[in-house]
């Protein structure tokens, strides 16, 4: 009899989910005896929320927003981290370009709350030596910061290479400068998968059997991206083009850590504590917890 796994996303359909549709079309799943329902989200928030009730078995979010939450007391856990550093990337007009660190200064940014790529923002100058009092964040509402950008209010703006940046390019036919964050020091984890503790604990084999169908499912998509493609528009015939879906599942091949003796997913002590003095660089945190509390790798198999 299939085991059932109930996993909501943390947002709307999008190519950094491209494996798990294709694992499911496949049938990898079904094969290895899971019924997978897959569940887009609308904010890791509500996804933790869903877990924490018993309506989801496992949420994916981003691995920043998980360690938040569980600094805060949630308890849930990370059971596999997929992007240790979230594909964030500054993109500036090419005729105005910010391709290193020190180029920001004096360049207007688009912030708002709890975006990723201007909530660091202190902690990446630091690290690169710039002043970021010569950086102007202009706060906005987060559904204006692109636009925005695209009509040239301001100079700068964050996206993800997995999702955004692909269909700007689309849109725009831009030739963007890109500033890759992660190569210039900061690290925020992205893509998670996230348990609850009670789940862990009660379902450990049933996970553990999903996240082994899961690595499958992600070489599968890297070394046939058209099949992860064709997967996920099956399903979103809403998105955007072919094209753009396969370079949005492309990018995020890219940004998964290939396996170098460890399983994929493999979560690594320090990846938590950094990201906890990134946290804390922005929010009062309080004593961090033990790192054991925010993560396991016992539901990993090679």
């Amino acid at each position: 009899m299939a085991e059932d796994i109930n996993l909501r996303f943390s947002w709307k359909l999008k190519g950094e989910y491209g494996f798990f549709y294709l694992g499911q079309e496949k049938g990898l799943y079904k094969d290895a005896g899971l019924n997978v329902t897959l569940g887009e989200g609308a904010g890791a928030q509500a996804a933790l929320a869903a877990l924490l009730q018993g309506q989801e078995d496992l949420a994916v979010v981003p691995g920043i927003f998980a360690i938040t939450a569980i600094q805060k007391g949630m308890p849930v856990k990370i059971i596999s981290l997929y992007q240790p550093a979230a594909p964030v990337v500054l993109i500036s007009h090419p005729e105005n370009p910010v391709v290193k660190p020190s180029d920001l200064e004096g360049k207007s940014i688009a912030s708002s709350i709890g975006e990723t790529s201007t909530a660091y923002m202190d902690v990446f100058c630091s690290v690169n030596n710039i002043d970021c009092k010569k950086v102007n964040k202009i706060q906005m509402d987060s559904q204006t910061r692109i636009p925005q950008f695209v009509q040239k209010k301001v100079d700068v703006v964050g996206v993800y290479r997995t999702s955004d940046l692909p269909v700007l390019i689309d849109k725009t036919s831009t030739n963007f400068a890109v500033l890759d964050m992660e190569e210039f020091g900061l690290a925020v984890p992205g893509l998670a998968v996230v348990a609850s503790a009670d789940g862990v604990e009660k379902k450990g084999d049933v996970l553990r059997n999903f996240l082994s169908v899961t690595s499958k499912a992600i070489e599968m998509s890297r070394s046939d991206p058209a099949a992860a493609t064709a997967a996920l528009k099956a399903v979103w015939q809403a998105g955007p083009s072919d094209k753009v879906v396969r370079e949005q599942v492309e990018a995020t091949s890219k940004s998964i850590p290939a396996s170098t003796g460890k399983p994929l997913g493999w979560v690594d002590e320090k990846t938590i504590a950094d990201a906890l003095k990134l946290i804390g660089s922005v929010d009062e945190i309080g004593e961090p917890k033990p790192i054991s509390t925010f993560y396991t790798n016992d539901l990993l198999t090679q």
